[in-house]
């Protein structure tokens, strides 16, 4: 049987952040009758647009658009509920006869939709939570993440080192069942018939978009995004604004940092952030499809998605 024709077809496009999802998911889109599921963790939010590199209001005029702008930074949009969105949007695209096509960088989104993760059912433990925050803000999020690693690697290789809610949430877990948070963790399975294109670049030259895209990114006003986020009530500890740039630009804008060195550590971190992309999305990982973004057209996907069977 064609994939395209397949009981819950669902397309997945990933690769690390520069790589070219956006115009290549656009172009996919169109030829195939798709509508667009970003598993991108930090496109839910409302005016963080230039420092995510949001898809315009023109590209999503051109394809229809899911889980963008659904909530305000000082939200906690969490894992569990980008999956009930997520399985809200591929069935509402499904029934439409079109096809979804879940795109994004953030592995644990991504897999979490393809996998079935089921989060452990331990309630949470208000006192011990705010023990835990008060810990992380004290040390910081990354050291938090180191000692979460010592006890549970499996569970914090899962978790991205600057997200502290994450971590406290493995954290509290553990503290509270006696029990690895990763041992805990159940897979339901995936109700989709499911195919994942992966997009790559030669490591040098995704280095240069990035620090092109990073410059462009200050040219059109991520000073100015941050600063109006801040006076608009967002808390600068926010969960949205640890993502790379916004916490850089805030710190800069707090006095704590100069211009150039945001700029440097947004670049150092943009880099680190890739690497650990690419251990969620691993180049000899039969389930996926590479491709060198550089060279590999729509059209020709088109045609090998057409062809592929299932």
């Amino acid at each position: 049987m064609l994939f395209l024709n397949s009981p819950a077809p669902l397309l997945v496009l990933v690769g690390p952040t520069a790589v070219g999802k956006t115009e290549l998911s656009l172009e996919l889109a169109e030829r195939l009758n798709g509508e667009i599921i970003s598993a991108d963790s930090r496109l839910f939010y409302r005016g963080m647009d230039i420092g995510t590199a949001k898809p315009t209001l023109a590209e999503r005029q051109r394809v229809p658009h899911h889980l963008i702008d659904v909530t305000d930074p000082a939200d906690n949009w969490t894992l569990t509920i980008f999956q009930a969105a997520a399985a809200q949007a591929i069935a509402e695209v499904q029934a439409r006869g079109r096809l979804p096509l879940l795109v994004g960088g953030t592995g644990q989104y991504v897999w979490a939709v393809l996998q079935g993760w089921a989060p452990p059912e331990q309630d949470p433990d208000p006192a011990l939570r705010d023990i835990l925050e008060r810990w992380g803000r004290q040390i910081g999020p990354e050291e938090l993440h180191r000692r979460l690693r010592r006890i549970d690697p499996a569970a914090a290789a899962r978790i991205e080192s600057r997200n502290l809610r994450r971590t406290v949430r493995a954290l509290e877990v553990i503290f509270t069942t006696g029990q690895r948070f990763s041992a805990q963790q159940r897979r339901t399975g995936s109700p989709y018939t499911t195919r994942i294109i992966g997009l790559q670049r030669p490591r040098p030259e995704l280095y240069a978009r990035i620090d092109a895209r990073i410059d462009a990114m200050l040219a059109a006003g991520l000073v100015q995004e941050v600063q109006a986020l801040l006076e608009g009530g967002c808390p600068p500890n926010a969960p949205a604004l640890s993502a790379i740039g916004y916490r850089e630009i805030g710190q800069y804008l707090q006095g704590k940092i100069t211009l150039p060195e945001a700029i440097v550590e947004m670049k150092r971190l943009t880099r680190q952030f890739v690497r650990r992309q690419g251990n969620w999305f691993k180049t000899d990982d039969p389930q996926i499809a590479w491709f060198d973004a550089a060279s590999i057209t729509a059209a020709e996907l088109e045609t090998q998605i057409r062809s592929w069977t299932v």
